[in-house]
C-alpha cells in the first residue's frame, strides 16, 4: 500500500475496529518520526532495528514486543545489513490521520 514513508508496507487485516501491517525496511531505510493518535503494538518478525518512541531508542531484534502509546513520537531504523520486518498493530483502527511533525 503507499504509504507517507515510501516503504515497503502491506495491510493483513483492516476493519473498522483494527489494522494490522507489515512494514518491510531494507537496509538504511527509515520511517518519518510520527505521531500516531492510538495505541499501536510492534513485534519484530525479522531482522535487527532501532526503535525511536519518545526520547528512548532501543536496538530491538527478532521476537521481540514494543508497545507505543498513541500522541507519542516513534520511529523506526534499519541501520543493519539485513532486512527488518516488523507487524503493526493498531487498536482501535485510528480514526484521525497520522501527524509527522516538524523536526
Amino acid at each position: 500500500m503507499p504509504t507517507a514513508h515510501d516503504v515497503d508496507a502491506r495491510n493483513l487485516y483492516d476493519t473498522e475496529d483494527a489494522m494490522v501491517t507489515v512494514i518491510t525496511l531494507k537496509p538504511g531505510q527509515s520511517l518519518k518520526r510520527h505521531i500516531t493518535p492510538v495505541d499501536v503494538a510492534f513485534y519484530v518478525l525479522e531482522g535487527t532495528g532501532v526503535v525511536e518512541i519518545g526520547e528512548e531508542k532501543e536496538t530491538v531484534s527478532k521476537d521481540t514486543l514494543i508497545e507505543s502509546p498513541k500522541d507519542i513520537v516513534h520511529c523506526w531504523y534499519n541501520e543493519s545489513k539485513d532486512l527488518l520486518r516488523v507487524l503493526v498493530i493498531k487498536a482501535p483502527k485510528p480514526s484521525r490521520k497520522t501527524v509527522f511533525p516538524a523536526d
